[in-house]
């Protein structure tokens, strides 16, 4: 496998909780467990925190057990906006539960889509939907799950990678054009939705390898593309990489996932698998809109930190949350 993007093998289905758990639309609410998590203000990072996520419940367990130091390690992660993946069988009601409490605090959600047919080359991350008519329908659900409410969406990790990496076979190249152009148009038509496609990171390829099909993917039609999603390049490797990549698609913006971007990439171990749950890495800058390029229009943490990237140095499956993983990713600054 070329690139894994960890978190979408499990998605927690919080939607219909959300619903009816009373998130205030004030500064605090109640998390799991009892444990405050406190929104961020608006006019830096302007997306909504999950008061119920992994991190918030983790807080409340070390908490519970006396464990302080590791709670407030990591309070790091629960008090951040992250990713909220959504999963194959409730797109409507999840994205309608997420979009709805993040309005409710006057925030917009962060969407992850990741279902797309033949997902991950049958690797950690396998799985999507059956085929191209499932796919519409999935999206369709998402898209009536989101309305008219505050939604940025990131837009299928990984698919035009193995598209241009040989990894996705030939045969399935142009029904995925036509898939990520399709969901490109529903996504957009939404009043208040941002779309970012995909396109790779500092440490893969060129620019020049991926632009074109950024271009049959419908990126003129999206709000732009993301890039650095689950991986651990600088921040500044990945701006150089969006800019020469964004002159090359029509000035297009982007956001730069810095989730787990702190230290870096990993250089040890096999070089096929440095992306797998490297050890020594560390939480990057926080979310934000104040970013320091004007076309970059936000660092995100599209990955969810503390979540494993896949069954690698000890990890669980892909997507599921971590403890150990996520106090070492807050043991460093």
């Amino acid at each position: 496998m070329f690139e894994n993007w960890g978190t979408r093998a499990s998605v927690v289905l919080l939607g219909a909780a959300l619903l009816t758990a009373g998130c205030s639309s004030g500064g605090r609410e109640e998390g799991a467990g009892g444990a405050p998590v406190t929104q961020r203000p608006a006019s830096a990072d302007p997306y909504w925190v999950n008061p119920d996520g992994n991190a918030a419940r983790q807080v409340a367990a070390y908490e519970k057990a006396g464990k302080k130091t590791e709670a407030a390690r990591i309070r790091r992660i629960a008090e951040q906006p992250v990713g909220e993946w959504i999963g194959p069988e409730n797109p409507e009601g999840e994205a309608r539960g997420y979009t709805e409490a993040a309005a409710r605090s006057g925030r917009t959600a962060l969407l992850v889509l990741y279902d797309i047919p033949h997902r991950d080359c049958g690797q950690y991350s396998r799985g999507g939907a059956a085929d191209g008519a499932a796919y519409r329908a999935w999206i369709g659900g998402v898209a009536r799950g989101i309305g008219d409410r505050a939604a940025t969406v990131v837009l299928e990790p990984d698919a035009l990678l193995h598209l241009v990496d040989g990894c996705t076979p030939e045969e399935f190249h142009e029904e995925r054009y036509d898939l990520l152009r399709g969901a490109v148009t529903t996504l957009t038509s939404l009043k208040n939705t941002k779309v970012y496609l995909d396109a790779g990171n500092a440490g893969w390829g060129q620019p020049d390898q991926i632009f074109q099909p950024l271009k049959s993917a419908g990126v003129a039609d999206a709000d732009g593309f993301a890039v650095n999603v689950s991986n651990f390049y600088s921040t500044a490797d990945s701006l150089a990489y969006g800019k020469r990549l964004a002159a090359k698609v029509g000035g297009k913006h982007f956001v730069i996932d810095t989730s787990r971007n702190g230290n870096g990439p990993y250089t040890g171990g096999a070089p096929e698998e440095r992306w797998c749950n490297p050890p020594g890495r560390a939480l990057g800058e926080p979310p934000t809109t104040k970013t320091a390029d004007p076309l970059v229009d936000a660092y995100l943490w599209v990955k969810r930190p503390g979540e494993s990237d896949g069954e690698c140095k000890g990890g669980p499956k892909a997507g599921a949350w971590w403890p150990e993983y996520a106090l070492e990713l807050t043991s460093r600054d």
